[in-house]
């Protein structure tokens, strides 16, 4: 039976979708078969996994919304053991349809019900939002995993989705749980830096990866090619970085890392 992992942070530009098809690709690599829920208008988990948007016929939009089978829409990658439920711009106006739509916080609950074992572990690239959309993710997800920049804005908005997710817990999902803090865009000579990594073990004990991810020029390129970045160049240290997070991950998860 799969387990569920939203990938969450409002704040944009902290390095949540090359997270997330990063480690899932990673993950999926070393043997575990993933499927990546692509949630985000924007679609760039899909196009980082070399996917075209514009000639998409079904995309998440149509699953959430229109509750079509999420296995008429999810692709086989070319990736080893990856799938992924591709997103684009349809996906925009979907907080608007599911405001008047009953049990409209269970929609992607209901989606991944039918295919939770035919995976290891499903991945939701959610918006930089805390709307109805990645209430949906909540609600659906085992864990939640926050990617964060090393920066002091970062701090703030955090407190705003460690409550949200109190709330998700206390009205819809009593079983979710944090899987881990992920530093982003780290660079260990900075002194706030220290101070944020600081912060951020006294707020969330243990929960922090031990790995962290250095600014890297081929993980920005990567996406452009469609590519995750061990697919890319997995000799940079934006690749050695998420090759060590998903052994970091499986291993937290119980799994033998070879």
């Amino acid at each position: 039976m799969a387990k569920i992992i939203a990938v969450v942070n409002q704040k944009g530009g902290v390095g949540k979708t090359t997270s997330t098809v990063n480690l899932a690709a990673s993950v999926a690599y070393k043997g575990q078969k993933v499927l990546l829920m692509d949630i985000d208008p924007q679609g760039n988990a899909s196009s980082g996994l070399g996917i075209n948007k514009r000639e998409l016929e079904t995309s998440s939009y149509d699953v959430i919304v229109n509750s079509l089978p999420i296995e008429k829409a999810m692709i086989k990658t070319k990736f080893e053991n990856l799938w992924v439920l591709p997103s684009n711009m349809n996906l925009a106006g979907a907080e608007l349809e599911l405001v008047d739509m009953q049990r409209r916080e269970s929609k992607i609950k209901n989606a991944v019900a039918p295919i939770k074992s035919d995976f290891d572990y499903i991945f939701l690239d959610c918006p930089p939002s805390l709307g109805l959309i990645t209430l949906n993710a909540l609600c659906a997800a085992d864990t939640v995993l926050v990617p964060i920049q090393c920066e002091y804005y970062a701090l703030e908005g955090l407190s705003q989705l460690m409550s949200t997710i109190r709330q998700v817990k206390r009205l819809y999902n009593p079983h979710i749980d944090m899987e881990g803090v992920l530093l982003t865009m780290y660079d260990g000579r900075l002194n706030l830096t220290q101070q944020v990594v600081g912060e951020l073990k006294r707020f969330f004990p243990k929960k922090v990866y031990a790995t962290a991810i250095p600014r890297n020029v081929k993980l920005s390129e990567a996406p452009s090619y469609g590519l995750p970045i061990y697919y890319y160049d997995k000799s940079s240290k934006g690749a050695m970085a998420y090759d060590a997070l998903a052994d970091e991950f499986l291993k937290q998860n119980g799994k033998e890392v070879s």
